[in-house]
């Protein structure tokens, strides 16, 4: 499945979009997002090059959605049983995000140009980070169970 964004991209002067939720100054944009064959990752390509596959698992359970991150501080869960997860949409959001729909019926994240570069970026640690705190909560990448 093939994501173009062109239709985002002019009308979007790179340097003045600002985000509501004080992200950094947009400094480039998506040109190209693709989901695999089988479901399981997502290629981002950015203006200036970058280019980085995402597993579908680490998008599902580091979701920025309200029911993975909360409403609040210390209102974040551990999603486990999230390992063979699929894409199953991706459709834009505004001018300034696509909104990823998944197997398990997930579909309320709103993934900013900023937060996928930042997943491109950092997603080893982030996805480490969330293994280390599946393992203190006794859960796994395998067993779906409740959030906590």
């Amino acid at each position: 499945m093939f994501f173009g964004l062109a239709s985002v991209k002019s009308g979007v002067k790179q340097s003045s979009v600002k985000w509501w939720r004080k992200e950094p100054v947009l400094t480039s944009i998506p040109t190209e997002i693709r989901v695999s064959k089988d479901r399981k990752s997502l290629t981002v390509t950015f203006d200036d090059g970058a280019r980085y596959a995402l597993p579908a698992e680490m998008l599902r359970v580091l979701s920025p959605s309200a029911e993975v991150k909360g409403h609040g501080p210390g209102q974040a869960v551990t999603v486990p049983g999230k390992r063979n997860v699929e894409i199953m949409t991706v459709a834009a959001a505004g001018n300034y995000a696509i909104r990823i729909g998944f197997d398990d019926m997930h579909d309320s994240g709103i993934y900013t140009w900023t937060y996928l570069r930042e997943l491109g970026e950092d997603g080893a640690r982030m996805f480490a980070d969330y293994e280390a705190e599946l393992a203190a909560k006794g859960m796994t990448r395998d067993r779906a169970e409740r959030p906590r």
